[in-house]
Parts: C-alpha cells; structure tokens; sequence
C-alpha cells in the first residue's frame, strides 16, 4: 500500500527529454472534435471554443493508499509520470491569476470521469477535469501495464486551434507558473 503524500515530489525524479512527441502541435493546428465528460457535469468539445483555453494534460492523479502503476518505484522512475497531484495543486492554486487573464482552465487525463470526479472532490479543484479514456486527443503519451496515459503537456487552445504548446512540462509543480508566464507573453 502507498503510504507516501502524494502532493510532495520525490527530489529525484527523472526529467523528461523533448522527444519530438509534440511537434505536429504547432500554432494553429485544429484540435479534432471530440466530446469529453467534465467533472462539473458538463460535455467540452475543444473544438467548440468558449473561452481562450489552457488545457493541462497529465498521466493519472493518484489515489491516497492505492499503489501507483507497475508500482511506486517503476512509476516513479518514468520520466515526467509522477507528479500529477502536485500540478492539480498548483493549478488550483492559481486559478485566479490564470482566470484573470481570460482563460477557461481545463485538467484532462485518460482516467474516468469516476477517478476525475473523486480527484477534483479531494483536491478542490475549481476548474473541470476531462475524460478522455481512449487518449483520443492527439497529445504524447506513453503506455504502463497495457494503459496509455498522456505525458504532461500544457496546450494554450483559441478558437479550436493550438495557439501554443510546453512540452515537456517538468516540474509538475511548476506547470501553472509556466502557463501564467506563457500567457502574459502572448496576450
């Protein structure tokens, strides 16, 4: 049984290298139709703009005593895996600021709506989290025991297009810093 915090990162995680995974998401690649449950009960197709958009796509938020995939220290030892709990944190604590700047924050991961719900309960998390079980959204992912998960990407959508892109995003930690950064330079 994981006994670990799961909102505090191991100093010595691997970091993620650029693999070229995220290159075709350039500015003004369209994102595909796809109709994903939220966690506020609604259905977001991101191809449907609302709002400006910073999209956080991450592995799987853990659960407090479930072990993590393939086990703690095989997860761990994944480059940019562990993490998930962490950035929801930080993102929830900055949600203001992002909001702000006139940006719909979204949280999407191949878990199920049920795990997204119970995630976003625990952690009070005031944006939506996606379900997107069939990683059906063309981001990066990686593979763990026959699963895909998505690798952590921070997408900045407008009008149903990519308007920017951070891959890879390391320290989970500091995704929401980074998204801040990126969004008050390209206003």
């Amino acid at each position: 049984m994981d006994k670990r915090d799961l909102t505090i990162l191991p100093n010595d995680l691997p970091i993620p290298e650029n693999d070229g995974a995220a290159d075709h998401l350039v500015p003004g690649f369209a994102v595909p139709h796809l109709p994903l449950p939220a966690t506020d009960g609604t259905t977001v197709d991101l191809a449907r703009p609302t709002a400006r958009t910073v999209l956080f796509a991450y592995p799987r938020t853990g659960r407090p005593g479930e072990p993590s995939p393939g086990g703690d220290a095989a997860w761990d030892a994944i480059p940019g895996a562990r993490g998930c709990t962490p950035q929801a944190c930080a993102i929830r604590d900055l949600h203001a600021e992002l909001g702000a700047l006139g940006v719909r924050v979204l949280g999407l991961s191949t878990q199920s709506p049920e795990d997204q719900r119970e995630a976003a309960a625990r952690l009070r998390l005031p944006y939506p989290l996606l379900s997107d079980p069939e990683a059906r959204l063309p981001v990066p992912t990686f593979v763990v025991e026959g699963v895909t998960l998505f690798r952590r990407t921070t997408l900045f959508l407008r009008d149903g297009r990519v308007e920017g892109v951070l891959y890879p995003v390391f320290p989970p930690d500091r995704a929401a810093d980074e998204a801040l950064a990126w969004l008050r330079a390209h206003p």
